[in-house]
C-alpha cells in the first residue's frame, strides 16, 4: 500500500507523465480509501485546468513587475555595505 507521500508524488507525475499499470492501481488503491490524497488530486487537477486556460486566453497579460532606477540603487548600496564594500 503507498503512504500519503508516495501518492502525492505519484498525483503530480501523473500529470506530467503517464503512470505504469503498477503505479495507476497502486494509486487508485489508496485514493479510494484516503479522502484527504483525493482531495489533493481534485485540487491539483483544478490548478492545472486553471492555468491551462489563463495560458490560451490571448488577452491574459502577464507583467514582470521592474524596480526603479532609485530602488534598485539602494538595494545595490545596502547589499555592498552589508558585505563591506563602498559603492
Amino acid at each position: 500500500m503507498l503512504t500519503c507521500k508516495e501518492a502525492s508524488k505519484l498525483v503530480s507525475e501523473g500529470q506530467e507523465r503517464g503512470l505504469g499499470l503498477r503505479e495507476k492501481i497502486g494509486l487508485r488503491l489508496h485514493l479510494w480509501i484516503c479522502a484527504n490524497c483525493r482531495r489533493f488530486e481534485r485540487q491539483l487537477h483544478l490548478l492545472r485546468q486553471v492555468l491551462q486556460r489563463m495560458a490560451t486566453q490571448s488577452d491574459v497579460v502577464v507583467q514582470t513587475p521592474s524596480l526603479s532606477p532609485e530602488a534598485r540603487e539602494r538595494i545595490h548600496k545596502a547589499i555592498a555595505e552589508k558585505n563591506g564594500h563602498s559603492h
